[in-house]
């Protein structure tokens, strides 16, 4: 009887002693339960946790629009969230915070959001599909043939073309799985110049062609989110050592080269289109990890026509800016990162003021750990900076006001 007791005993402390065990590891870690609404103590900005449901929840790469216009109900946000059946599209409204499952497929990928269509395009395993985040409805677009290891990342303004590329032969995959962290593999695939072809789907006839072919390692494709026909792409690898920016006409097969280094050490990347697509932004340092700057190419001109300097501690992984081009945002880093900052953890608002930023710290970044980068987005409204975080143990999605009160 009494070893029944002890046993019954045991049973029902279980759950509270995991519970403790839980909440104290996320305090040994740095973080700690939050609130769904909170002022931050050290900026006096109010934060808020956009991500409602159960389960890790991660907002969009910095450079890929992930929000829909309003239809009355307020804007939309395209996120993903973790599920039983793998990682899977979710929209959520930003005026309710409400969130709905968009994708049912067993682990897609994907961040590809065309606010025209209004759709967002996933893949899952060699099929490429598109879901409409109002009425929910699901379109086939396009199948890989067998062997073609590609995967699509990108979509264009009018939702015609998606964009992908593929290694040759096996000698990058064989890479990434000998050395499966970035500080290994990242020199070796520079080093050993795979070719890489680009190409793209038509996603009404269903037609992929190539349009670009080179011995370089092919990444980080982005659409204009204006022109249908302007695909940015960079060399990869080491920055100091890559012409990286490239801009490519889709229907041409056009490539320029939009940033020539101009010294030794120089670095240029990170880049991302304007709103309005007038500007390719990029972080540029001049040598790396000396004198930091953010610059624009000009999409008119071809011209770099602005170029903002910051301090160390205000140099961020990623930027973003609002549609007038006139404010902008930081997540931020951690002393490991290039620019080495002692104090650079923070989500920052920049004002521009002549050749410089003028800086505002938004969020104490302390109790993140920089290995998930926060990339930060404006709000469509722009009166919040949305960015992920996971000061609260797991990856959430929260956003920060400008305005103080």
């Amino acid at each position: 009887m009494r070893k029944q007791f002890y046993l019954l005993l045991a049973l029902t402390l279980l759950p509270w002693c995991i519970s403790k065990v839980k909440a104290q590891e996320v305090m040994e870690t740095g973080g700690k339960l939050m609130p769904l609404e909170w002022i931050d103590k050290d900026t006096g900005h109010k934060l808020i946790r956009l991500s409602r449901r159960e389960g890790t929840n991660s907002s969009f790469y910095f450079n890929n629009p992930c929000f829909l216009p309003s239809k009355g109900e307020g804007d939309l946000m395209v996120f993903y969230g973790s599920t039983d059946a793998g990682t899977q599209l979710f929209v959520m409204n930003l005026s309710t915070m409400k969130s709905t499952q968009l994708t049912s497929r067993y682990h897609v990928s994907g961040e590809m959001v065309c606010a025209k269509t209004r759709e967002a395009f996933y893949q899952c395993g060699d099929s490429v599909f598109a879901v409409n985040a109002d009425t929910r409805n699901t379109r086939f677009i396009y199948t890989f043939p067998a062997g073609f290891n590609g995967r699509v990342s990108t979509v264009n303004a009018d939702g015609t073309y998606l964009a992908c590329v593929m290694a040759t032969g096996d000698q990058e995959r064989e890479i990434y799985t000998k050395y499966p962290e970035k500080h290994d593999y990242f020199n070796r695939i520079y080093d050993a110049h795979i070719e890489h072809t680009l190409y793209v789907i038509n996603t009404k006839t269903r037609e992929m062609k190539e349009i670009h072919r080179e011995n370089e390692w092919t990444n980080h494709l982005l659409f204009s989110p204006t022109d249908p026909n302007l695909l940015s792409f960079c060399h990869e690898g080491p920055w100091e050592k890559n012409d990286r920016i490239w801009n490519i006409n889709i229907q041409t097969g056009e490539a320029k080269l939009m940033h020539k280094r101009t010294m030794v050490n120089e670095i240029a990347g990170h880049e991302f289109f304007s709103p309005r697509g007038r500007h390719e932004w990029f972080d540029l340092q001049k040598p790396k990890g000396q004198t930091f700057f953010l610059s624009a190419i000009n999409m008119h001109t071809g011209k770099e026509d602005r170029v903002y300097q910051m301090q160390r501690n205000e140099w961020s992984i990623h930027f973003n800016v609002n549609k007038a081009e006139n404010l902008f945002a930081g997540d931020g880093g951690d002393p490991k990162q290039v620019a080495k900052a002692p104090d650079g953890m923070w989500i920052y608002l920049f004002h521009p003021d002549g050749d410089h930023f003028v800086s505002e710290k938004l969020v104490n970044m302390k109790n993140h750990h920089y290995k998930l980068e926060p990339n930060v987005h404006f709000s469509p409204d722009e009166k919040w900076i949305i960015f992920r975080a996971n000061f609260e143990e797991s990856e959430q999605i929260y956003a920060v006001e400008i305005a103080k009160h």
